[in-house]
């Protein structure tokens, strides 16, 4: 029964910046793969970015050279640096173990606009 708290999320002007964490809880976090998701209104959820055990990183191509996904494993945490930000980065963000598919948390509203 793990748990998802998403945080970090602002509406910021575009070519800004943003920093997303990511609790989580119930699941023995260093062993499991962990990723960002996210999802525009009126759009299906789309894969943003992974982290594995050893902090090997995959990122989707529309955000590849701008955002950094990273853990720590101490805190249980997993975070999305968001750089260069552009209107279609608008979204709610959300994190998950894909490989054991969590119960979703609440997620974080991310809103890129002049």
């Amino acid at each position: 029964q793990g748990q998802l708290v998403e945080s970090g999320g602002a509406l910021v002007q575009p070519g800004g910046s943003l920093r997303l964490s990511c609790g989580v809880s119930g699941i023995l976090f260093r062993a499991h793969i962990m990723a960002w998701y996210r999802q525009a209104s009126g759009k299906q959820c789309e894969l943003v970015a992974t982290v594995d055990s050893s902090g090997s990183a995959y990122y989707v191509n529309f955000v590849k050279g701008r955002f950094a996904i990273s853990r720590d494993s101490a805190k249980n945490t997993v975070y999305l640096e968001m750089n260069s930000l552009k209107p279609e980065d608008t979204a709610v963000y959300y994190c998950n173990a894909p490989n054991v598919m969590l119960h979703w948390g609440q997620g974080t509203q991310v809103a890129i606009s002049s």
